[in-house]
């Protein structure tokens, strides 16, 4: 189940990445009329995204590490968001109080995956 979790995670990232290149999804920097985004912004999803894909690849036991590292970085960039505001996190990415939620709510999901789910076993013959 946390592979499978994981390729959801993976599309949905480099979805999301690579729509914030597309004009007209992305207006004047926001995505969606809702969360600011610079390119730097996007790339980074998309190659969280692929990260995602290739932890899942590797197995439950990758799939399940990559939840708990990622999920403990999101929820730092959620913190830096609502520190930052609306404005630039770290001078790199684009950020408002939308995205600090959303970073926030990917954060918790990504955490409980990563933590609430039981950890793989080797079959024994």
């Amino acid at each position: 189940m946390i592979r499978q979790l994981g390729f959801f995670y993976g599309a949905a990232f480099i979805s999301g990445g690579v729509l914030g290149f597309v004009p007209g999804v992305t207006v004047d920097d926001v995505f969606l009329g809702i969360f600011a985004v610079n390119p730097l912004h996007s790339a980074m999803h998309i190659a969280s995204g692929v990260t995602f894909l290739a932890a899942s690849s590797f197995g439950a036991g990758a799939a399940r590490a990559w939840f708990q590292i990622f999920g403990g970085i999101y929820a730092a960039l959620a913190a830096m968001g609502f520190w930052v505001g609306n404005g630039m996190i770290l001078n790199c990415i684009t950020n408002n109080r939308n995205d600090s939620w959303g970073h926030a709510g990917l954060a918790l999901s990504m955490l409980l995956f990563g933590f609430a789910t039981t950890r793989p076993t080797l079959a024994r013959a």
